[in-house]
């Protein structure tokens, strides 16, 4: 097993959907889950192939944390996931696992929302432990019910 699918249903459009998940992420990412806890200023996620998704913390503090690899708006994300099994990042997206987010509509005003962390071999030889933490009600569930909480407001 090298990866873990998550999804959840929510009771807006896909557009809103997909525009609450990118443009809210700072709203709705948990704070403890960040390398600046109480004293992030932002985290976010770019909006177009190559961008960056980025922790800004207290006095300039900055870390990338993760590469846009594909977008498609309305739709679709994939990230490589720079964070490693020890909670340090990784600089070289090559080594780094990927998230792919999809946004797919089950009526113009319910949409199901599916989340699949994949390749995390390449984390290395701790990876079955990062997927297991990462499958936990602590890991991808925790984080997707703040997004669905955070999403139905």
């Amino acid at each position: 097993m090298d990866s873990i699918k998550k999804e959840i249903i929510l009771k807006i459009s896909r557009e809103t959907a997909f525009e609450k998940f990118l443009t809210g992420f700072n709203d709705w990412w948990h704070k403890e889950y960040t390398w600046s806890k109480d004293s992030l200023k932002e985290i976010s996620i770019g909006l177009q192939a190559g961008s960056l998704c980025t922790e800004i913390g207290p006095n300039g503090f900055r870390i990338d944390w993760g590469t846009v690899i594909n977008i498609q708006k309305d739709n679709s994300l994939s990230f490589k996931w720079q964070i490693g099994s020890n909670r340090e990042p990784i600089p070289n997206p090559e080594k780094a696992s990927l998230v792919t987010v999809t946004f797919n509509p089950i009526s113009n005003s319910e949409t199901k929302v599916e989340l699949t962390h994949s390749d995390f071999k390449s984390h290395g030889d701790n990876y079955l432990e990062y997927l297991k933490a990462m499958d936990s009600n602590q890991g991808w569930e925790y984080l997707l019910n703040r997004y669905k909480e955070y999403a139905m407001k």
